[in-house]
């Protein structure tokens, strides 16, 4: 069982991979003004003139061969045993497609895992992408969603859809409480505050998600974030979504034409 790191970065600087600890194969798409191909040490790193994160993490998927996928960006360090835990994870749990793994975040808040277990859509959406381990014989079509995340039309959104796809393509998903590395999170590439640009991309996201229930997620997001709300009123806010909304609808109608 072999395991591939699939690396995001922009203008690539090969000093940063060696804080990394990568120790095994790695995959890295770099965005920047040149198309061109290098392999320097475990590292076969093909750049592209190109931009967003949905369309570098598809060109890595499209370059990966490694057994075992891990996602991640160039604010991850993983721990030195960081392989040997997912395959043992997944020695340990044969059925599982996608195992979730935590990692330490000093610079934000996040969700532990506290114990091993199954888990479900509805339990899923607060991960990132670099929780993810999966198996690539698992992932058959299963793409990121160009139009979401930073860089693309709408700009966050990706990890979320990634994982909904995953669901909807009934893989089994399972958690373990497992540490592989940090993620510092130093600074957002999308997150500029909660201003009309995020309510407008939130809407687009959850039309996505489920075009035929879009407003019960659009309603109760707004009703459960209300915290959200200190710059934008709700009405103001919802109305702002239902905009999101209708551009993803048009732009997937003109997409079908």
């Amino acid at each position: 069982m072999e395991i591939e790191v699939l690396l995001s970065v922009v203008n690539l600087n090969k000093k940063d991979l060696d804080k990394m600890n990568i120790n095994s194969k790695c995959v890295v798409i770099n965005q920047c003004n040149k198309d061109t191909f290098v392999k320097y040490n475990n590292f076969n790193i093909y750049s592209y003139k190109e931009k967003g994160v949905s369309n570098s993490r598809n060109r890595a998927l499209e370059h990966a061969n490694g057994d075992i996928l891990l996602f991640c960006d160039n604010d991850v360090v993983y721990n030195k045993d960081y392989d040997k835990i997912v395959i043992n994870e997944f020695k340990a749990n044969p059925q599982a497609d996608v195992i979730f793994f935590n990692f330490e975040s000093p610079n934000r808040k996040k969700r532990i895992i506290t114990k091993r277990k199954r888990l479900h859509i509805y339990n899923s959406l607060n991960y990132a992408t670099y929780n993810i381990a999966v198996r690539r014989s698992s992932l058959a079509n299963i793409k990121f969603n160009p139009m979401f995340g930073p860089g693309a039309k709408f700009n966050n959104g990706s990890d979320t859809m990634f994982i909904v796809d995953l669901y909807k393509n009934k893989l089994k998903v399972y958690a373990s409480p497992e540490y592989l590395g940090v993620v510092y999170n130093n600074n957002s590439t999308w997150f500029k505050g909660y201003n009309e640009l995020y309510f407008f991309n939130k809407g687009a996201l959850f039309t996505a998600v489920n075009p035929k229930i879009r407003h019960l997620l659009i309603l109760q997001f707004l009703l459960r974030h209300r915290y959200m709300l200190t710059d934008i009123k709700l009405v103001n806010a919802y109305k702002l979504m239902l905009k999101g909304s209708k551009e993803y609808l048009n732009i997937k109608k003109k997409e079908e034409l």
